[in-house]
C-alpha cells in the first residue's frame, strides 16, 4: 500500500522532470528551417484544398443524377 502511494505521488514529479527537459532541448527553428516548415504546411493546404474541390465538383453531379434535378 505504502509502494502504491509513493508510486502514485511521483508521477507529477516524474511528469514535470520530463517537461522540463523537453523545454530544455528544444530550440528556435532557424530561417531556412522556418521556411522549409512554411513551405510544406502552405503545399498541404493546396492539395488538400484540390481534393475538397475535386469531390465537390464530381460530388454535385452525382447527387443530382441520384436525387434528380427539380
Amino acid at each position: 500500500m505504502s509502494d502504491q502511494l509513493k508510486e502514485f505521488a511521483d508521477m507529477p514529479q516524474e511528469f514535470v522532470k520530463d517537461g522540463m527537459q523537453f523545454l530544455n532541448r528544444c530550440t528556435k527553428p532557424d530561417k531556412r528551417e522556418f521556411l522549409k516548415i512554411s513551405q510544406a504546411v502552405g503545399v498541404g493546404f493546396v492539395v488538400m484544398g484540390v481534393i475538397g474541390y475535386a469531390v465537390k465538383l464530381i460530388h454535385i453531379p452525382v447527387n443530382n443524377i441520384l436525387v434528380g434535378g427539380s
